[in-house]
């Protein structure tokens, strides 16, 4: 993995071999990424994937695996085709105030169509800010729907009872990281915000020195937040997923017509930003 940081903000570790995805995440010296606190869903990639601060559901399928409408007998891996997918780094510096990180992936879908996701990090190095820019393009030749969605996925063992969860698509009153019942809890929900984008808190993170993470993500293209925790042994996880589809079926997804194609050739940009303070 290689190391991205500046004078303020954590240090990122991306995976060049899975997606230029964030493995480590190091705040105030506390690795935030839960490692192997994860439930085992069976396959490998996903696992791997899973023990990261950030991995990418997409471009072609996120969540459980659904049958591929065009290929009789097959289903969309697991949260999609691209985990496990190799990046090839365009730029790669670390400097004070600013550092940015580049890299282009492409990944064959499920359905035998081609995509290529370029990707760019930056860390802000005057207030430690983190910013994702991807554009994920149909390089194929024929048309598919793109589905994607962010897991930030925190390790539970940094938080205490004071850790909250915040943000306007979950009311007005902040809920406890241990939201739900039970060991584990999954909910999804239209992300709202203003001016094209929701924003998420989660803190203050024992863990973390009593830091506070905020995440803001852009909602033209991921307008819902799903969010899960799993507390299962060995898992003890949070998840944070912005998520440009709701939690529903492919099928009732298409017949509502919530599924709009990418043509060849097409793009579509998806984003978010996220610090600690």
């Amino acid at each position: 993995m290689l190391e991205l940081y500046a004078a303020r903000g954590p240090r990122l570790f991306l995976d060049e071999n899975s997606v230029f995805d964030i493995g480590s995440l190091i705040v105030g010296g506390a690795d935030l990424s839960p490692g192997r606190a994860i439930p085992d869903d069976g396959d490998p990639r996903i696992d791997h994937s899973l023990e990261g601060f950030l991995f990418t559901c997409g471009p072609d399928h996120i969540r459980h695996p659904e049958p591929v409408e065009s290929v009789e007998g097959k289903k969309y891996p697991l949260h999609g085709s691209f985990s496990a997918c190799p990046a090839e780094v365009t730029e790669f510096r670390n400097g004070r105030l600013s550092s940015t990180a580049r890299a282009t992936v492409m990944v064959r879908l499920a359905d035998g169509g081609l995509a290529r996701l370029e990707r760019r990090w930056h860390i802000d190095g005057v207030t430690g800010a983190v910013s994702l820019n991807d554009r994920v393009t149909n390089a194929g030749s024929k048309p598919f729907a793109p589905m994607l969605m962010y897991h930030m996925n925190l390790g539970a063992k940094n938080f205490d009872a004071r850790t909250q969860v915040s943000g306007d698509m979950v009311g007005k009153v902040p809920v406890s990281w241990q939201f739900g019942e039970g060991d584990n809890y999954v909910f999804c929900v239209p992300a709202g915000g203003e001016q094209g984008h929701a924003t998420l808190r989660l803190g203050p993170i024992a863990g973390a020195g009593g830091l506070t993470l905020r995440v803001d993500f852009d909602t033209a293209t991921l307008p819902y937040l799903q969010m899960w925790r799993n507390e299962s042994r060995p898992a003890c996880v949070v998840g944070i997923e912005p998520a440009s589809h709701d939690w529903k079926p492919r099928a009732e997804l298409a017949a509502a017509d919530a599924m709009a194609l990418l043509q060849p050739g097409e793009s579509r940009d998806y984003g978010l930003r996220f610090a600690f303070a």
